[in-house]
């Protein structure tokens, strides 16, 4: 399925997403962002996709779309099906499973790939893709260890993530909020935001080598359409803001990352943040 294809299927993709009733322009550009990047990965019609971190299944929707009604997609995530808001991972995934979509889908929540009682066949899935969900991971060893496991199931690997370096001035506040975010991690003070472990292109590229994956191709991804630079932003003034998170973290620790705080607040608008480029890598 070509770009344009995917492209005019969009709205109606993005219609039929259960947070479209709360946002729906945010869940467009979400889902439009998505048909971009897929439209790029020549996944045909039929094809086998096993999906890591599928989240809410803004990217499921889009892979269901373009394998057809004689493909498959596997969607696991960790994380249980009531986590979300203002719409739970498993009320998005019922909404989707109740349309045209639902019989191409399988949702798989609270499925840690690691665990070895969760095994596929050699060369089970065409593809495996993990979609803005990496930085999501509790530290690189765990990325690692999961690109690892998934090898020898899946013929290709399609991978998109936040790029670190900005492009320009405006996407400062957006590297800021994610760095910030990355560092009370990295001191030990966990929680459940979107960015627990920021990295690299390059680091992607390291892991890659490492565990043996080939990459063979990579390059930039438009981000013009997403709001994810302001979310970011928001949710990290809030995590600055809740004493218990901040009160764990080394003293050094803690007064590096108000100082930054106090940065971020200086340089950030009160809305339409830039959000950082993102960059798609593929690899065998």
């Amino acid at each position: 399925m070509n770009l344009s294809d995917l492209r005019a299927k969009a709205p109606s993709l993005a219609a039929g997403m259960a947070a479209a009733d709360h946002s729906p322009d945010s869940q467009l550009s979400q889902t439009r962002h998505r048909a971009a990047l897929v439209a790029g990965w020549r996944i045909a019609p039929g094809s086998t996709v096993l999906e890591l971190g599928c989240g809410q299944g803004d990217m499921t929707a889009v892979l269901a779309e373009a394998v057809g009604p004689e493909g498959r997609v596997v969607a696991v995530d960790v994380a249980d099906p009531s986590y979300g808001a203002p719409v739970t991972l498993g009320e998005s995934a019922a909404h989707l499973a109740a349309g045209p979509l639902g019989p191409r889908i399988d949702f798989r929540f609270g499925t840690d790939v690691l665990d070895p009682s969760v095994d596929f066949p050699e060369g089970a899935f065409d593809h495996v893709v993990l979609a803005h969900c990496s930085w999501y991971f509790a530290s690189l060893g765990q990325l690692r260890d999961t690109l690892a496991r998934v090898r020898p199931w899946a013929r290709r690997l399609w991978f998109t993530e936040w790029d670190l370096t900005p492009a320009s001035g405006d996407q400062l506040a957006h590297l800021l909020a994610v760095l910030i975010q990355g560092q009370i991690e990295a001191a030990g003070s966990h929680g459940e935001g979107n960015v627990r472990t920021p990295f690299s292109r390059e680091g992607m590229l390291r892991l890659l080598s490492e565990v043996g994956w080939t990459a063979d191709g990579s390059g930039p991804v438009d981000t013009e359409e997403l709001q994810d630079g302001d979310w970011e932003i928001a949710a990290c003034l809030e995590l600055a803001g809740t004493e218990e998170r901040l009160a764990t973290l080394p003293e050094a620790v803690r007064q590096l990352v108000l100082s930054q705080v106090d940065v971020l607040r200086a340089i950030a608008k009160p809305r339409n943040n830039r959000a950082l480029a993102a960059y798609s890598l593929t690899a065998r």
